[in-house]
């Protein structure tokens, strides 16, 4: 097949070329021009969880929801007179106060705006000094981009200073717009920084100028390319913004994989006198077939994301299966039919020049070479290693995104800081316990005073009053007409006490969720989004962990027809991402590193991030493991010698696979500059997990442990051999000889099996 495939790019080169140009083009202008208006800032919470119905109920039904909005107002000391402290309380202030929350509650979709001012002054919307007030407030729309729109035309129409007093953005929408903005222009960023060094890189790697600017053409095709997926996908369905990240990422590292090995294998052929023809068919069904493999495992490990419910994982696997067929189609196609156009001005505009290495030498070969004469000490002490560095894990905990995500000296950050230290009450974080269907006073009033008794509630607000502790305390809850006259349903209004994305909210949403009315109740908030996530996220880890293994292990034993190479393709690739995740752990959840990375430590690691890490560092790991793998095999059919074969295999992709790596950890690392610091932890997490597959686990495990196995590593019972000799993909690249000394071209190639 790749052998037919090889001799059709040559002999219709031109033509895929112009196809591949108009491709380009198209995408170009409809992706690119149109994929970030299809894309949305949310996709953290499963659609069917109790937390996200409570929501929906509350937004649908009864027109009113958790506040999303919530305005700091300072007031200088000038516009009070002077005053040392309670200058919210001064008279013109006041005045001013109450002016704005009319101006605001007279803003198109804007719904329950209420102030310190407008509720009479109570203590909980008052700073400890008395020198800032809050005003709340929910921003309406159809969906999250027409309120994240909505927000920012409100914030432009009353700017920072009303009547002489400062106004400041916090809560829910405004972290998430400024973590949207801030993403937008680190993609930039990192793109500025990752593609000027990749260049330097790959001309280094490769030594001329056409060489190395391959793998920006086949990286251009897939970026561009995979824009224009996404942007019919997210026509169709609900696609996360934060995808566009995995795209340029994976877009530009796999490109230069894939590049790596099939411009390399085309230039080895044209060393051992083949003509362009020969080496561009010994290429593809060989490099090619290499590639193929790799890319569909990398897309089968990114394709679990798909049985998550929420759409910013589900956004990963649209966006990495894309890109990664993409690039693949680019690689084994697009690029070998402009090697044939090129031919041997492969090598034009040298800038670096040096000398064909002997077969049998190298740095790798060596290091293989020593590894195997000590395989369980080598061994032994790798294993070790990966173990001690992924200790850390056995701690994680699970936590979402808020302000802390931004760095530490960004407005909204500082705003929720100020909402953290200098306000007793978390008014700010009240969430709603939606009661879906009409219910008695009484029957409410008790529901309440049990709510209110839960450890980490500070008040229940609701139609029948507020109550804290078991006891009401007021007859009449602010702003009541909010609650509605209870025929079509209510809600509570819950005022905790505590950090709600944290343990102890986590514990409250179970708290409150054990109470057990005799009317049906939807417990909402961030607290019980945690737990509604992790929960769904921990139902489906299995489903998403058993397809990745199956569809590996079944993908290596067709390339590979052995049983034993991808079982320990598997062990190790876990064994190393325990170890990544360790030193995540370490770094990002524990605090250590984080004032020279500049983020702030929560205690927590986001719940979405590791998962998606795993998925697209396995791929990754595979990508690598195939790559050597491939090699290894081809040289044990050609002599039989396992021991050789090893050396031979890590001696002909160490180079290439560590360029590849370190162009790879280049990439991830200029995402992990971003400001965001989830970004910057799928950044620099998987900037290591590259950096440690290509050292530890491909430079001292894969030879220690095929040396140990010896020939066991090919062995497959016979029917499960005689079905992979059926139906795996297994081409002879060795049928051709070189064109003759009279500089004629050999024969045609036969086409192969």
């Amino acid at each position: 097949m790749f052998r037919r495939l090889g001799q059709f790019t040559h002999h219709r080169r031109r033509a895929i070329l112009v196809v591949t140009g108009l491709f380009v083009v198209l995408a170009g202008v409809v992706g690119g021009g149109g994929v970030f208006g299809k894309l949305k800032g949310g996709g953290f919470e499963d659609p069917t969880a109790e937390s996200t119905r409570a929501r929906q109920y509350l937004d649908t039904e009864l027109g009113v929801g958790d506040p999303n909005l919530v305005l700091v107002v300072t007031v200088p000391a000038e516009r009070a007179g002077g005053a040392a402290a309670n200058r919210v309380d001064d008279a013109a202030v006041a005045a001013a106060g109450q002016a704005l929350t009319a101006r605001i509650a007279g803003l198109t979709d804007l719904s329950n705006v209420v102030s310190y001012w407008s509720l009479g002054a109570p203590e909980a919307l008052r700073s400890t000094d008395g020198t800032r007030a809050l005003v709340l407030a929910r921003v309406e729309g159809v969906d999250d981009d027409a309120i994240a729109d909505r927000f920012k035309e409100v914030r432009e129409e009353l700017g920072t200073e009303v009547d002489g007093l400062t106004l400041a953005y916090g809560g829910q929408l405004a972290v998430f717009d400024q973590v949207g903005t801030l993403i937008e222009g680190d993609l930039a960023t990192a793109e500025a920084i990752a593609v000027p060094i990749t260049l330097i890189l790959l001309l280094f790697v490769f030594g001329s100028v056409v060489a190395a600017s391959l793998p920006l053409f086949v990286g251009a095709v897939a970026v561009v390319g995979t824009f224009l997926a996404l942007f019919v996908i997210g026509s169709i369905t609900d696609v996360s913004i934060f995808s566009i990240n995995l795209t340029t990422a994976l877009g530009l590292g796999l490109a230069i994989d894939y590049s790596l090995f099939v411009v390399s294998r085309f230039r080895e052929e044209l060393r051992k006198g083949f003509t362009v023809e020969q080496a561009v068919v010994r290429t593809v069904e060989s490099a090619g077939r290499t590639v193929a493999f790799s890319a569909l495992t990398v897309a089968v490990s990114l394709l679990a994301l798909i049985v998550f419910p929420l759409y910013f994982l589900r956004s990963f696997a649209y966006a990495g299966v894309a890109v990664v067929l993409i690039a693949m189609i680019a690689s084994i196609v697009s690029l070998p039919a402009l090697l044939s156009v090129l031919g041997h001005r492969i090598d034009a505009w040298k800038v670096i020049r040096r000398p064909a290495p002997e077969e049998g030498t190298g740095f790798w070969h060596r290091l293989a070479s020593w590894v195997m004469r000590r395989p369980i000490s080598v061994g032994t002490a790798a294993v070790a290693l990966l173990v001690i560095l992924g200790l850390p894990f056995l701690g994680v905990k699970f936590g979402l995104p808020d302000d802390r995500v931004l760095p530490s000296d960004n407005e909204i950050h500082l705003t929720s800081e100020v909402l953290r230290d200098e306000f007793t009450s978390h008014e700010a974080d009240a969430f709603g316990i939606a009661v879906p269907e009409a219910v008695a006073d009484a029957e409410l009033a008790a529901y309440a005073t049990a709510a209110s008794q839960v450890t980490g509630v500070q008040r229940v607000d609701s139609r029948v009053g507020s109550f804290a502790g078991g006891t009401r305390v007021l007859d009449q809850s602010p702003a009541p007409e909010r609650f509605g006259d209870g025929r079509a349903g209510t809600f509570l209004s819950v005022i905790p006490d505590i950090e709600p994305v944290s343990a102890e909210g986590e514990q409250l949403a179970h708290d409150l969720r054990a109470i057990a009315p005799s009317f049906p109740v939807l417990v909402g908030g961030p607290s019980a989004a945690l737990v509604d996530t992790k929960d769904s996220i921990t139902e489906r880890l299995p489903l998403a962990g058993i397809w990745i293994a199956v569809a590996t292990f079944v993908l290596l034993f067709l390339m590979f027809g052995s049983l034993l190479v991808p079982a320990k393709a598997l062990v190790l690739n876990l064994l190393s991402l325990s170890a990544t995740f360790g030193a995540m752990v370490w770094v990002f959840q524990d605090g250590h590193l984080s004032g020279l990375l500049g983020f702030t430590a929560t205690g927590t690691l986001d719940t979405t991030t590791p998962i998606l890490m795993f998925c697209v560092a396995f791929g990754l790991s595979m990508d690598y493991e195939v790559f050597l793998l491939a090699r290894i095999k081809e040289e044990h059919d050609r002599t039989g010698d396992n021991t050789h074969s090893v050396a031979m295999g890590l001696e002909r992709t160490g180079r290439i696979v560590t360029a590849a790596a370190a162009l790879l950890a280049v990439t991830f690392i200029a995402f992990g500059t971003s400001q965001v610091s989830f970004i910057k932890l799928f950044g620099l997490g998987l900037a290591l997990a590259v950096v440690m597959d290509a050292t530890i686990v491909r430079g001292t495990l894969v030879p220690a442990f095929m040396r140990l196995a010896g020939e066991a590593n090919w062995w497959a019972p016979a029917p499960l051999r005689r079905f992979q000799q059926r139906f795996g993909l297994h081409e002879h690249v060795d049928l051709d000889e070189p064109a003759g000394a009279d500089g004629h071209e050999a024969p045609k190639v036969p086409a192969g099996v």
